[in-house]
């Protein structure tokens, strides 16, 4: 009943140059909204994307869906049928920002130990030591990895700009034995086993899961790795703008989100509560004369025998 309007959908994201699969994803939301409609298309107008999107919300849709839908029917609207979109009618839904899911490197380590195929393992590494999306890694060629260089070209980004990231030591090990391992592939470098084509996300989105289960970890999804590629960088005190360059991001505030996840003990942050002006003064002086004592005691009887039987083991 409504092909003609998808493929007029589909036209439309063409004619725009839009990536595939988000000419795919507004397909299967418009497809979705004039299903559960059940009107005839020219019939359709805001009034309806808006009791549809409060109807899906209280269906328990997350903001961030909803807003795809938003999208999808609004690109729609306005390149299908030519409808004049009317945003007061039909806003977007605020986001709520939360905190990206970090790992620890000991987290990092157990995950890969837990991925038992060499294939995903060596992928799951790339994206953690270079920071790329799982969608970068899943299109890779044999031929953007730079031995000489230590760098990888990252191709068919997100926002359409190309860039290189580094390449680890250690990765390029793990990729080595794997490129030698699994017939040597000389165009994609992650090839579905039985079609030779991409992955899809879902595939690693799924193996990422068992890993994560097998490794005692939950939460975790691909885009953990590259969350923990940036963190762990800013936590090493590198520059934020070059973290930027190597994670690819157009607009400087996405980057700087990493700056309230990172560990800040380990960037040398210290409390102004700990200050180094002498002897603890938020204690009361009637009190800081044990609280001399306890701390002597606690050197000499405990932290000095411990080190005198270290230094004797080490003899």
């Amino acid at each position: 009943m409504y092909e003609k309007y998808l493929l007029q959908l589909e036209e439309a994201g063409k004619i725009r140059n839009l990536k595939e699969r988000s000419i795919n994803c507004y397909k299967n939301y418009v497809s979705y909204f004039l299903n559960y409609m059940e009107k005839h298309p020219e019939e359709l107008t805001c009034q309806d994307v808006r009791d549809f999107l409060l109807a899906k919300k209280d269906d328990g849709l997350k903001a961030t869906t909803l807003n795809l839908y938003n999208s999808a029917i609004r690109f729609f609207y306005r390149n299908v049928l030519h409808v004049l979109w009317d945003d007061i009618t039909v806003p977007r839904m605020i986001i709520e920002h939360k905190l990206p899911t970090v790992l620890s490197t000991d987290e990092i380590d157990r995950l890969l130990d837990a991925t038992d195929d060499l294939k995903y393992k060596a992928m799951f590494a790339t994206m953690y030591s270079s920071g790329m999306r799982v969608s970068e890694v899943i299109h890779l060629h044999y031929d953007d990895i730079s031995r000489t260089n230590m760098q990888i070209h990252v191709r068919d980004t997100k926002n359409r700009m190309d860039r290189y990231t580094i390449l680890s030591e250690r990765n390029l090990a793990l990729l080595t034995e794997y490129w030698f391992r699994k017939g040597r592939p000389k165009g994609i470098l992650f090839p579905n086993q039985f079609t030779g084509q991409y992955l899809t996300v879902s595939t690693l989105e799924q193996v990422i899961r068992h890993s994560a289960s097998a490794a005692g970890l939950s939460g975790v999804t691909p885009h953990c790795l590259r969350h923990s590629f940036a963190t762990h960088l800013m936590e090493q005190g590198v520059e934020q703008r070059n973290i930027q360059a190597l994670l690819g991001h157009r607009d400087p505030k996405s980057t700087e989100v990493y700056l309230h996840v990172s560990n800040k003990s380990i960037m040398g942050i210290r409390s102004p509560f700990d200050r180094k002006d002498g002897t603890a003064q938020w204690i009361s002086p009637q009190y800081r004369i044990f609280f001399i004592v306890f701390i002597r005691h606690t050197l000499i009887n405990i932290h000095l025998p411990l080190y005198r039987q270290r230094l004797h083991i080490t003899s």
